[in-house]
């Protein structure tokens, strides 16, 4: 049977049109009068709509809208809210005030495997969705030229549901696009525009659709097309479903079809940011775009590529990171890489660390064809190193080049409006406050809050939580079949009046949601202390395919009835956004304990700082940038234990210590009116020291200053005057000549003490076979040398050329010593050019033998 379909769209009054353009554009999850304006269409639908404006105006009584159209309260709402959208959208922002010229038509382009904008488009399922929505929210409001590319998914992520024994059961509920904030791209005859994209010896074809956010556009990609055959119909059904040959399939139709879409749609990105390894495909797709336009081979074009792209690695181990069988990706594109000028054994190579590994990680692919590298906070770039050490063996591990660029939050999308209210009020420099807090709040100012205005706001957030969490659990039992008399305890769990305490994240299992509970008896007397009692609410899914964070799930469900918490410890079932916005809000202390240093960074604790939240946490990710004593409290340090038995019981009694002996006495203590005053001291110090700096809008500049300018103005010179074919033709003459250069010591033996400071001249002999200095730089790295044989502490100084005696070239340098004791040093050759961004790939350094 044949299904025809058409959509019917909303008839508006006049005097309500604008209410179309402002539904139809995810700026309004962080404006929040446009959030009250949509609340107050019809308030039942909102929370039934999961936030969604263009539902409610799709389902809304037409007599509704007639009463609002003669509203004259509402229709000024509308035209104010209208006013400073339109006044958003078109008024110039930080990137028109400070870029350069050269920086004119400069566009980046983000692909991202998931995308947290709001619950309304359910996009997400953690952290990294969290982080790309983010990053689109604060590249519009920072006026950066930034399109977003993800995939369209049929179902979206997992709703959870908790039977009547607490195990998780997911429900996969279709989204209903035709009532969603999204609009196909179509050509000039109205036509919808589509790709093709190769599978095998297959062609598929794929859909395109636009979400606005803000002044950014997010585009989506969608092979739920009748054209497609059945199997391929499902690539985009669902966010991380199916095995993993629909994985790679969602990941070619994510990087090929992505970058083929951005060219069909006339837009040229001058910067390709791979959020995460999942679309490193893309970086084959531009290399083979870039062939076929400029009539280049592969290894000139990859120069352009690798120059003007990034890659943000966010996943601290290395089984964490996407591998695939090679046969599978052998299956799926070996006829694309013919395309690409390369021999199966070339293509797969780009996607192995070394000449022993056995998988095509999407990881290595991306650290080889991108030349701009981070993790996600300085302890991460520490373990990336490490970790990807293998890409680059003959390199110190400190010189290895993964940065760091710690994440932030988007300020304005999870500061409760309350909290921004106190903060404009008290805080504000100048009248963009309200709209960017983050940077227009003089927080230098904050302990001028009087601290009774301070906690009335805490505590009304903690009410509204409360009220929320009550109202979620009631429905919950309801839908198990409870009784009235047990739907009539759900009014009554939790209490405002405690200390209340919050963890909420994915339930993987090195986050380790069950630390707390290893001793229960402790537990329990801590939570039931007269003196001081406390109280729990967790949230969290675990994937799917997790049968462990499945247990952690049910394990702390079940512990709901245990007489000795209950009413103090809930699980609120489904964590989606609106559920994590009103607990970072609402809580008073913040729990994370993941395994050091398995948490790449974690943003919901600077959530929940914004709101006046103190953390309580492992030393791991941002807090390990952010902790000082006075702004909240370390779970342990970085010690090592003999295993993980050892560092669960720990840090579990660790964190039973810190409630029992100083955070629930600290919050306890009540001054005059009966306030907390050292409480609040410390959350105003939090407060000042965290929001201003771990912010998208400061992460989102530092990725412009430190990797998009330089991306974008090394692609451009690449692609111009004929500098990536020579630029590929420097590194074949090094390539050949490489086994013919080496550097000797011939520094005069140092008999005579050397005192700190003294200058000590530092000499080189080196031969470059058939290559010039102009293609090298020698240097000299000096430091101390580890228990692993590394240098540690690695200064490097530059080494200058001296003449020649016979075939060899003389280089010399000149050294202080800073400190005093044995100092060690090693001398190097490495190849240069002027024309890349770094040296580092492909690598070519000779060290001293």
């Amino acid at each position: 049977m044949k299904i025809n379909s058409f959509n019917v769209t909303p008839i508006l009054p006049d005097n309500l049109k604008a209410l179309t353009e402002l539904s139809q554009n995810m700026w309004f999850t962080w404006n929040w009068e446009a959030i009250m304006m949509f609340v107050g269409v019809n308030d039942e639908l909102w929370h039934r709509s999961h936030r969604n404006p263009k539902w409610i105006l799709g389902n809304v009584n037409p007599q509704r809208l007639q009463e609002l159209s003669q509203d004259a309260k509402f229709l000024e709402t509308l035209d104010k809210v209208h006013r400073t959208f339109r006044e958003y959208m078109s008024s110039p922002k930080w990137f028109d005030n400070n870029r350069k010229p050269e920086e004119s038509d400069m566009l980046a382009a983000y692909f991202s495997m998931e995308f947290g904008i709001g619950e309304g488009l359910p996009m997400y399922s953690g952290g990294l969705g969290m982080l790309s929505g983010d990053h689109l929210k604060s590249s519009s409001d920072l006026g950066l030229p930034l399109v977003g590319v993800g995939l369209f998914y049929q179902r979206g992520y997992i709703q959870q549901v908790l039977n009547r024994d607490g195990w998780q059961v997911e429900r996969y509920p279709e989204n209903d696009w035709a009532n969603m904030p999204v609009e196909k791209v179509r050509d000039a005859k109205g036509a919808p525009l589509q790709v093709t994209v190769p599978l095998a010896n297959e062609t598929i074809s794929v859909g395109i659709w636009r979400v606005p956010v803000g002044r950014v556009s997010l585009y989506l990609l969608d092979t739920n097309l009748p054209e497609n055959p059945p199997q391929h119909r499902l690539i985009t059904e669902q966010l991380y479903g199916g095995d993993r040959e629909n994985r790679i399939k969602q990941e070619i139709v994510l990087g090929l079809g992505g970058v083929r879409a951005l060219e069909l749609m006339g837009i040229h990105p001058t910067v390709y940011h791979i959020n995460e390894g999942h679309s490193a495909f893309l970086l084959f797709e531009r290399i083979r775009q870039t062939m076929r336009q400029k009539g280049l081979d592969f290894n000139e074009a990859r120069e352009a590529v690798w120059s003007s792209s990034v890659f943000t690695t966010h996943t601290p181990v290395i089984a964490g990171n996407e591998h695939f069988e090679p046969e599978l990706v052998r299956r799926f594109l070996e006829p694309y890489s013919r395309e690409l000028g390369l021999t199966w054994d070339e293509f797969l190579s780009l996607g192995k660390e070394d000449a022993k590994s056995t998988t095509f990680c999407m990881t290595v692919v991306a650290l080889k064809l991108a030349a701009f590298l981070n993790g996600v906070s300085k302890l991460h770039g520490e373990v990336s190193r490490e970790m990807w050490r293998g890409v680059w063996p003959a390199l110190p591990t400190s010189e290895i080049p993964v940065h760091s660029i710690t994440n932030g939050v988007h300020t304005s999308s999870w500061i409760s409006h309350e909290h921004l209210n106190l903060y404009v009020k008290h805080l504000a420099q100048n009248p963009d406050c309200a709209a960017n807090p983050s940077d227009a709040c003089d927080w230098g100012r904050i302990r001028q809050i009087p601290d009774a205005e301070f906690w009335d706001v805490h505590m009304l957030r903690k009410q509204k939580l409360i009220g929320l969490i009550r109202g979620r659990y009631k429905r919950q039992l309801a839908r198990q079949g409870a009784d009235v008399t047990v739907l009539d305890e759900a009014d009554r769990i939790l209490d405002p009046k405690l200390l209340t305490i919050g963890f909420a994240r994915r339930f993987a299992t090195y986050k380790r949601a069950t630390l707390l509970f290893r001793d229960l008896d402790r537990l329990a007397a801590i939570i039931n202390n007269p003196a001081m009692p406390v109280q729990l609410v967790f949230a969290g899914k675990a994937h799917q395919a997790d049968v462990h964070g499945k247990e952690f799930v049910k394990y702390i469900a079940r512990l709901m009835s245990d007489p000795r918490f209950k009413g103090k410890l809930i699980f609120v079932e489904d964590y989606n956004m609106n559920v994590a916005r009103y607990m970072v809000q609402g809580v008073d202390v913040w729990l994370n304990n993941p395994t050091r240093p398995m948490e790449a960074s974690g943003t919901s604790g600077m959530k929940a700082s914004i709101n006046g939240v103190l953390n309580l946490s492992v030393l791991d990710g941002w807090w390990c940038e952010a902790y000082r004593p006075e702004i909240g409290w370390a779970i342990g340090g970085s010690e090592h234990y003999n295993d993980e038995t050892e560092r669960d019981n720990v840090e579990s009694e660790a964190i039973c210590n810190l409630i029992s002996k100083e955070i629930a006495p600290l919050y306890y203590d009540r001054g005059e009116l009966g306030l907390p005053k050292k409480w609040i001291e410390r959350c105003k110090i939090s407060v000042q020291s965290i929001t201003p700096y771990f912010s998208t809008h400061r992460m989102v500049r530092e990725y412009y200053d430190r990797f998009y300018v330089s991306a974008h103005r090394h692609g451009k010179l690449m692609l111009s005057d004929g500098i990536a074919r020579a630029t590929a033709q420097w590194r074949k003459c090094v390539r050949d000549n490489w086994s013919k250069v080496y550097i000797k010591n011939a520094t005069p033996r140092l008999d005579h003490e050397i005192r700190m400071g003294e200058r000590v001249t530092l000499r080189a002999k080196v031969w470059l076979g058939g290559l010039s200095p102009d293609d090298v730089t020698v240097e000299v790295c000096l430091g101390k040398l580890d228990p692993k044989g590394e240098l540690s502490g690695v200064q490097t100084v530059a080494m200058r050329r001296d003449g020649t005696e016979g075939d060899a070239h003389v280089y010399t340098a000149e050294a202080a010593p800073g400190k005093s004791g044995r100092q060690d040093f090693a001398m190097r050759v490495m190849a240069g050019n002027k024309n890349i961004p770094h040296p580092y790939m492909p690598l070519f350094i000779r060290w001293e033998e």
